[in-house]
């Protein structure tokens, strides 16, 4: 049987609000979050990812509010990243009908966490995200905390570790990609690829369909992305797509 890959949505969350930053600086308006997820439900998306993108940096801890006003109505699977910091914060997080929790700023500043995490809800339930920016030098570094602080590793070395801890799946985004519409960084995916054997996500860079099978045949599992799905055309006009269900059936030949 066929495993089709899967093509997901990343909603980034700023105050309550969908937005969209360039590069992780600056947050384009989009609108409201629930409504968009009202429509991936009609489009009949694969999967959904949210991120509460300040809530590390301003210390405002995870955003129950409006979890539970996604779960109530997504009919997809939803993994939730922003201010997770404990194994109880991420099993409320699942009580209330969401998937899987996403690490990243917690992973760097108390690495235990993540085994924490995997303990109590299970390795495929644990992803953490790994922030990319490529070095003047050659080469990237891996960053928290919204692509201001180093971590000290390369991608593929934090991605590593977080798979020892108990990750069961690892986001890689590029920041340097994000919202360019350019492409994916493909060298950055089998870098990380060849650094572990959970599934990755990639993120980052994606401008149009064709971008995913590079993407899945430089060793990701599953591509992701913020900006094709929201915005739309040269203007950037906020426009909510996806391809249809037949389209992205056309992926699994890549991954057969």
């Amino acid at each position: 049987m066929t495993v089709f890959p899967r093509v997901i949505p990343v909603l980034l969350v700023s105050d309550g609000y969908l937005v969209k930053p360039v590069k992780f600086q600056g947050d384009k308006y989009i609108g409201d979050p629930i409504n968009a997820v009202r429509i991936f439900n009609e489009k009949q998306v694969d999967e959904l990812v949210i991120c509460d993108i300040d809530a590390s940096i301003k210390g405002t801890g995870v955003n129950y509010t409006l979890i539970e006003e996604i779960a109530s109505e997504a009919f997809m699977p939803v993994g939730y990243g922003g201010g997770v910091s404990s194994a109880a914060e991420a099993q409320r997080i699942t009580s209330i009908g969401i998937e899987k929790v996403v690490l990243n700023t917690a992973a760097l500043q108390r690495p235990e966490t993540i085994t924490e995490i995997s303990d109590a809800l299970g390795a495929s339930s644990t992803v953490v995200s790994v922030d990319a920016r490529r070095k003047l030098t050659g080469g990237w570094e891996a960053f928290a905390r919204r692509g201001t602080r180093k971590t000290g590793f390369s991608p593929a070395e934090f991605a590593s570790r977080a798979q020892q801890l108990g990750a069961g799946e690892i986001l890689v985004s590029s920041i340097d990609r994000e919202c360019t519409f350019g492409g994916y960084d493909l060298k950055l995916i089998e870098s990380v690829a060849a650094a572990v054997t959970v599934p990755i996500i990639a993120l980052g860079g994606a401008g149009g369909f064709d971008d995913f099978a590079p993407a899945l045949e430089a060793g990701a599992s599953a591509v992701a992305a913020g900006s094709m799905f929201v915005l739309n055309g040269k203007h950037r006009a906020v426009l909510i797509s996806y391809p249809t269900p037949e389209r992205v059936r056309t992926l699994g030949d890549i991954t057969a």
